[in-house]
C-alpha cells in the first residue's frame, strides 16, 4: 500500500505529464516492468512506481546533506538545462548545464587545476595586478584564456574534490557523465525514460525525462529534501 506522501505525489507527477514515456521501438529492456500500456504512440509508465522510487531518492538527498556530502547536478538537454542550473544553486550545489566535460571525474587532478588557473586569473583580474605584470598582447591573451575557462568549468568552479553523487536527468543523453561516475564507484540519483538502462542509477525515477513541468517538479521535491536535511 503506497504512503501518502506517495499518493500525493503520484498525483501531482500525473499532473505533469510524467507517465509518457517513449515509442515502444526505443524502449530499453530494463524497462519493460515499469510500464503499464500504450497511449498513441508512446508507452505510458507506472507512476506508482515512480511515486515510490522518488521517496527513495529524496532520502538519499537528505542523507547526502546530513553527511556534509556533495552532490553534482547533471542535465544539458536544451529543453532543462536551465532547470537544472537554477536547482543546484538553489542549494548551493556544483552543476554541468552544457556539455559534459570529458574527464571531471576520471581525470579530476587535471580539472582541479583548470579550476585553480580561473581562480588565479580571476583573482588577479579583481585585484587589478594583471594590468601591472603583463603587456597589452599577453593581457588580450590570458583573457581569453579566462574566458574559455569560465565557459568550460560553469557550474564546478566551486567543486573542490570529486562530488559524492551525481544528480542526472536522462542518463542515456548524459551517457559519458554516467560512465565515468560508475567507473568510480559513484552513486547515481537519476530521472530517466523508458529508453535509459535502469542499472545505471543508484536510484533511478523512471519518468518523462524531456518535459520541462516533470523535471522542474521531481528538482523541486529532490531539493527540498535536500534542504531538509541540511538543518536536520
Amino acid at each position: 500500500m503506497m504512503s501518502e506522501n506517495e499518493t500525493a505525489e503520484l498525483k501531482r507527477l500525473f499532473d505533469t505529464g510524467a507517465h509518457f514515456a517513449q515509442v515502444k521501438s526505443r524502449r530499453h529492456p530494463s524497462m519493460r516492468s515499469f510500464l503499464l500500456g500504450t497511449k498513441g504512440q508512446r508507452e505510458i509508465i507506472d507512476l506508482a512506481q515512480t511515486a515510490s522510487q522518488l521517496e527513495s531518492a529524496k532520502t538519499a538527498m537528505s542523507t547526502i546533506a546530513k553527511e556534509g556530502k556533495i552532490v553534482l547536478f547533471v542535465g544539458g538537454k536544451v529543453e532543462i538545462a536551465s532547470l537544472v542550473k537554477k536547482a543546484a544553486q538553489e542549494i548551493s550545489a556544483p552543476f554541468v548545464a552544457s556539455r559534459w566535460l570529458g574527464g571531471t571525474i576520471s581525470n579530476w587532478n587535471e580539472i582541479k587545476k583548470r579550476v585553480d588557473r580561473l581562480a588565479e586569473l580571476s583573482e588577479k583580474a579583481s585585484a587589478g595586478t594583471l594590468a601591472k605584470q603583463h603587456t597589452k598582447l599577453e593581457l588580450v591573451r590570458l583573457e581569453r584564456e579566462k574566458k574559455r575557462l569560465e565557459e568550460r568549468l560553469d557550474g564546478i568552479t566551486t567543486l573542490a574534490k570529486r562530488p559524492d553523487a551525481l544528480l542526472v536527468i536522462d542518463t542515456k543523453y548524459e551517457k559519458h557523465a554516467v560512465k565515468e561516475a560508475n567507473d568510480a564507484g559513484i552513486p547515481i540519483i537519476a530521472v530517466m525514460s523508458s529508453d535509459c538502462n535502469l542499472k545505471d542509477a543508484a536510484y533511478p525515477i523512471v519518468a518523462n525525462d524531456t518535459s520541462r513541468e516533470t523535471v522542474r517538479f521531481i528538482l523541486s521535491e529532490l531539493t527540498g529534501a535536500f534542504k531538509k536535511g541540511q538543518i536536520a
